[in-house]
């Protein structure tokens, strides 16, 4: 094999087995592909040593895609529920799902997760540093953060959120500029008690080059993370969030420069009439990177309904060019979701993304909802119950409320409007 990433395989015209899937998948031709590729306007993560994969593509005209999160911690250890979730989160079409597991046997199940799946896989090494070490965090080396780094990309995992874009400098920035909910990044928490521990620089920035040669041998996709997010539509755009962003424009050319694919992790809460323009900031400061949001939930007060939140920020933001979103469920800032609330999660985001691809015009998007409203004209329940994005509820719906007439509903009866127009 003349190549070792993705990237380097479509800059050098190779027509790679997980382009030719993806480029299926999508509709789209190999040469579009490829040359987004090149450009670093699309990331196809595809570790090699993730054999169960079925690679999808992420970014520039091709359908927005959802990540779904789960993964045991020291509360939550039970691995067989978590692979329920894994299980349930395939069926209902999550395009990825990243293990944020921190504690206990995070690697067993790891392995578990990469072998089953055939959706792609990431995670958040530092998350799972002490746990995989059994030291605290101040005592990490920097080598053995680049060891955990390495291990991840080992076991076949095919992206990794690694949070080089905070530094010290970032955090003066912070001081100079409080925010009201300060650093809400697990992984840039982490990061800055490590560098103030340790009077040092962040390790993932300053060794980034020892970062980007293991994603280049295993071929992982590097999702820069976003450690100053924004956990509060108060603290959205603010300096310490744009100080970060370009960062990481000068590290994603520097990992294009070693063939490594790059994805760039944005916000976050924010104002609705805020997203659009961090969207595009964040395209023309990244050079056009695939873009993966968490939300950006649009207000702070809906705690238990924080899916629909995220759903709104995350339609607003899709249309205006992002390419990834990453599910919040309804128990976002309260629990570990259960079974039901990643299950609302999910469908909470696919509808934001077919929505953001209808609002995109891409092709063939539009087709499904062509198809529901020839079903409702007909008053065809059983093809509108095949065409809903939750089949289940909706047939539950129904049968929890019968209609006198069948062609009907119990909202209107006989004063159907499509029933009457149809009877004409």
């Amino acid at each position: 094999m003349n190549y070792k990433t993705q990237r380097e395989a479509a800059r050098k015209g190779i027509e790679t087995p997980e382009m030719k899937k993806a480029a299926e998948k999508e509709g789209v031709g190999l040469k579009y592909l490829q040359e987004g590729l090149t450009a670093g306007k699309i990331a196809l993560p595809a570790n090699r040593n993730h054999l169960s994969l079925q690679a999808a593509a992420i970014g520039a005209g091709l359908k927005t895609k959802i990540n779904v999160n789960l993964g045991i911690s020291r509360d939550c250890s039970n691995m067989e529920e978590e692979m329920r979730k894994v299980e349930k989160a395939l069926e209902m079409q999550a395009d990825a799902i990243m293990d944020l597991s921190c504690h206990g046997k995070t690697q067993e199940f790891r392995k578990a997760l990469l072998a089953f799946s055939p959706a792609m896989i990431g995670t958040v090494p530092v998350y799972d540093a002490m746990g995989f070490l059994e030291k605290e965090l101040s005592e990490i080396t920097v080598a053995e953060f680049l060891q955990v780094v390495e291990t991840h990309a080992r076991d076949g995992v095919d992206f990794m959120t690694i949070h080089a874009g905070i530094r010290r400098s970032t955090l003066e920035r912070l001081r100079q500029t409080p925010r009201l909910t300060s650093i809400v990044s697990r992984g840039g928490a982490l990061l800055c008690t490590w560098m103030e521990r340790n009077k040092a620089e962040n390790p993932f920035y300053q060794y980034f080059d020892e970062v980007l040669d293991i994603c280049r041998e295993y071929d992982v996709t590097l999702s820069l993370g976003d450690a100053c997010r924004p956990g509060s539509i108060n603290d959205a755009s603010d300096a310490c969030q744009l100080e970060e962003l370009i960062t990481l424009g000068d590290l994603t050319l520097r990992a294009w420069e070693k063939d490594v694919q790059v994805i760039i992790e944005g916000p976050g809460h924010m104002p609705l009439n805020e997203i659009e323009a961090n969207v595009l900031l964040q395209k023309k400061l990244c050079h056009s990177a695939p873009f993966y949001v968490l939300g950006p939930l649009v207000s702070d007060i809906a705690p238990g309904y924080d899916h629909i939140t995220s759903a709104i920020g995350g339609a607003i933001a899709a249309a205006a060019g992002a390419d990834f979103l990453c599910y919040v469920t309804p128990a976002e800032h309260l629990r570990l979701p259960s079974l039901e609330d990643m299950a609302e999660g999910i469908i909470a985001a696919r509808i934001a993304a077919h929505a953001a691809d209808i609002a995109k015009g891409l092709p063939g998007a539009s087709e499904w909802d062509w198809q529901m409203s020839k079903a409702r004209a007909e008053l065809d329940w059983e093809s509108m119950f095949k065409l809903a994005i939750d089949p289940e509820k909706a047939r539950r719906y129904r049968a929890e409320s019968s209609p006198e007439l069948e062609d009907s509903c119990t909202m209107c009866g006989q004063s159907c409007a499509l029933r009457n127009m149809k009877n004409l």
